[in-house]
């Protein structure tokens, strides 16, 4: 049995004349954590976003779990019947629902029938250690815990594929590492399929088992953290994870047997 949960074969996503995503083809293994790391405009959230099915390629083929979700410039399934959890850069929590609540909106939108919910949601909350705050609302909680929040509406509805857009771009240095502590944690105990996206080489080598280096919406170098640092396939990788350096690495990419 193939071992590719998420295949992608020369995506492209244009705006007018520009394509932010360029002919890009890579296969995500199942269980694997992988970051696309990338600058600014590199085209990682169009990319994340045609995989969610929020947006539509222009051409190529998007495949999860050996069946067509996306191809020749239409989308065959959508967004809600992928199995997808989407962790936003800004949360995107409503701020008129309880913890609890913005966790069943999404079963609720999906028909999970309301007696099952409660359970799903509570072992969600379990799971990011947020319990005793279900009945609380967003505004009342900390950064961390908001993202916490965002993770476990992620996780809710028990997806396949668990997609990160920068999460934690907005944190301070100390909370962002304990949070990339959490979820690689967290990961690697439920073993579901991440992709995970990030401007931070330091945040990238530190998590992934492989790692996609998009530029100009291509992408230019695909391997290990050890391939990539060992051999980078060009100037402009080089000088990308020469910003590493400031880092020492933890317990992720660097120190993980990704065989």
């Amino acid at each position: 049995m193939n071992d590719g949960l998420l295949k992608l074969t020369n995506v492209t996503k244009r705006y007018g004349s520009r394509a932010v995503v360029d002919h890009v083809s890579l296969e995500v293994r199942r269980g694997e954590f992988l970051c696309l790391l990338g600058p600014s405009g590199s085209g990682k959230t169009t990319l994340l976003r045609l995989i969610a099915g929020l947006e539509m390629p222009d051409g190529g083929r998007i495949e999860i779990n050996g069946t067509a979700v996306a191809a020749d410039g239409r989308n065959f399934i959508s967004p809600q019947d992928r199995r997808i959890g989407y962790v936003f850069q800004d949360l995107a929590l409503w701020p008129h629902l309880t913890v609890a609540g913005n966790l069943d909106f999404v079963l609720g939108s999906l028909g999970v029938p309301r007696p099952a919910r409660r359970e799903k949601i509570e072992q969600a909350l379990a799971m990011v250690r947020l319990n005793e705050w279900a009945t609380a609302y967003p505004s009342a909680l900390s950064g961390g815990e908001q993202q916490r929040v965002a993770l476990a509406r992620a996780l809710v509805a028990e997806p396949r594929l668990l997609l990160f857009d920068e999460p934690l771009a907005n944190l301070d240095v100390h909370l962002k590492a304990d949070l990339e502590d959490e979820i690689l944690a967290l990961q690697r105990r439920l073993g579901i399929t991440s992709l995970y996206i990030t401007h931070d080489p330091n945040e990238a080598f530190y998590l992934s088992q492989r790692i996609a280096i998009l530029q100009a919406g291509r992408l230019i170098q695909m391997g290990t953290p050890q391939e990539i640092s060992g051999q980078p396939a060009s100037a402009f990788v080089a000088r990308l994870i020469s910003l590493q350096q400031v880092r020492s690495p933890r317990r992720g990419g660097l120190t993980t047997d990704s065989t």
